[in-house]
């Protein structure tokens, strides 16, 4: 009988603590779907309202009326601007993004590119992301002493920097006046990893700097802000070292802000790479836009946009999941 009244509580209290976190994956999911659907029409009518013609861009000034209309109802641009939406969100739900207006698949254009910025991405994020967890770790272990202060200031400082002016002078120490590295990082396929591997070490080191400092000082932060809890102080009381108090105690509950700056981080790899790509010449998603752009190829130029909204609402609901799980208490309303 006690046997069975255990199995039944155990029973009652996993699908107490299951139902919540799924039901709170799926209102994450939901949300993160409509905000795609919202995103998605603000790109499309965004580009859409863009001032000029694209057929006479395409063309040229010197076409005939009757070649800039065959062109347009070609291209679809003879319809109105919300019946192209609805055409090509039908389109990009299927994972067709249509045909450039080089009469190429936007899929084979961006394809290699896009593989290309998750490599250069998961590199810089494989490095980037435990350092700045443990130097943030160590300024919190060691605050308002002088490691604290160093990382403090050398942080802000790399902060108040912008990309390009990072990646030039990095260019410029070690491509220019040490002769280690590259100047241009046009990686190919034919290319051994170990090549590959060298001519990204600029553009990796140049995303580490720009996110390690926001990294390492919110991690910093989240971590002092736990430590005046009353467990923090029961643990010191009982005469645990400062590093173990940290580590065991303080960094498992600041793991929901932890988790909420780095997916803004990993974020701004696969969506912010624009600068530091056209700086190293490297071939992803990053250049392709700015081709793009400067082409006015729309289909595209929605195509990179949607990719980088749809990585960013995706880290942005891992790192909610992960925040909420480790803190159990926001799978419950207030008050129950």
């Amino acid at each position: 009988m006690n046997k069975a009244s255990d199995e039944q509580l155990e029973g009652t209290f996993v699908n107490s603590t299951a139902n919540p976190i799924l039901r709170m994956l799926t209102q994450r999911i939901m949300l993160g779907i409509l905000s795609l659907l919202i995103v998605s029409f603000l790109i499309f009518s965004a580009v859409s309202l863009l001032p000029g013609d694209f057929a006479t861009q395409i063309l040229g000034g010197s076409a005939t009326p009757e070649t800039l209309a065959a062109l347009r109802e070609q291209l679809g641009l003879d319809l109105p601007w919300y019946q192209r939406y609805v055409v090509w969100l039908g389109n990009v739900s299927t994972g067709d993004f249509g045909q450039s207006f080089s009469s190429r698949p936007v899929t084979q254009i961006i394809g290699s590119r896009l593989l290309n910025t998750f490599y250069l991405a998961g590199l810089t994020a494989l490095f980037a992301v435990p350092l700045a967890i443990g130097l943030g770790i160590l300024a919190a272990l060691y605050r308002n002493r002088t490691v604290d202060r160093l990382l403090s200031t050398a942080s802000l400082a790399s902060i108040s920097l912008p990309d390009f002016f990072i990646a030039y002078i990095l260019m410029l120490t070690f491509a220019i006046e040490l002769h280690w590295l590259p100047t241009i990082s046009n990686i190919r396929p034919t290319m051994d990893t170990g090549e590959q591997l060298m001519r990204m070490v600029l553009p990796a080191l140049t995303l580490t700097l720009v996110i390690l400092a926001y990294i390492m000082r919110n991690t910093r932060a989240a971590i002092v802000g736990v430590m005046s809890r009353p467990y923090i102080e029961m643990a010191e009381l009982k005469g645990e070292s400062p590093a173990r108090v940290v580590i065991r105690h303080a960094l498992p509950n600041a793991i929901g802000p932890i988790a909420n700056v780095v997916a803004l981080s990993l974020a701004y790899l696969i969506a912010g790479v624009v600068v530091t790509e056209v700086v190293f010449a490297y071939p992803g998603i990053g250049q392709t836009i700015v081709d793009a752009v400067r082409n006015r190829d729309i289909p595209v130029i929605q195509a990179c946009t949607l990719i980088f909204s749809v990585t960013y609402i995706l880290l942005n609901l891992i790192a909610d999941v992960i925040s909420i799980i480790s803190n159990p208490r926001l799978l419950h309303p207030s008050g129950k």
